[in-house]
C-alpha cells in the first residue's frame, strides 16, 4: 500500500448506529478472500491504550452486486488472518 497521498480513512457504523472512522493498514488475501486490518481514528486526548483502540479485521464480501465490509465468521478465521497480518508487519519491520 503506497502512503505518498497519505493513509486511508473509512467510517462504518456498528449495530448500535454509531459511526466509528477507521484508518486502513494493510490489505491480504488469503484463500480467495479479501481481509483488510484497520485501527480506529485516535481522537487527540484519547487513550491509545484503551479496548476501544485494538486491531480490527474485517473481510470484503459481495452482497446484491455491492462489495461490502463484514465481520469474520469465526475465532479460528480471526486468529489465522491476524497471525498472517502480524507476519506481513515484522517481515516490513526487519
Amino acid at each position: 500500500m503506497s502512503e505518498e497521498y497519505g493513509p486511508d480513512f473509512i467510517t462504518i457504523t456498528d449495530e448500535d448506529g454509531n459511526d466509528i472512522e477507521l484508518e486502513m493498514l494493510d490489505a491480504l488475501e488469503h484463500n480467495g478472500q479479501t481481509y483488510m486490518a484497520f485501527c480506529p481514528a485516535v481522537e487527540e486526548g484519547a487513550d491509545e491504550d484503551s479496548e476501544d483502540y485494538g486491531l480490527v479485521i474485517l473481510k470484503t464480501i459481495e452482497e446484491n452486486g455491492e462489495e461490502l465490509l463484514s465481520t469474520l465468521d469465526s475465532d479460528e478465521e480471526l486468529n489465522t488472518v491476524y497471525d498472517l497480518f502480524m507476519e506481513r508487519l515484522f517481515e516490513d519491520e526487519e
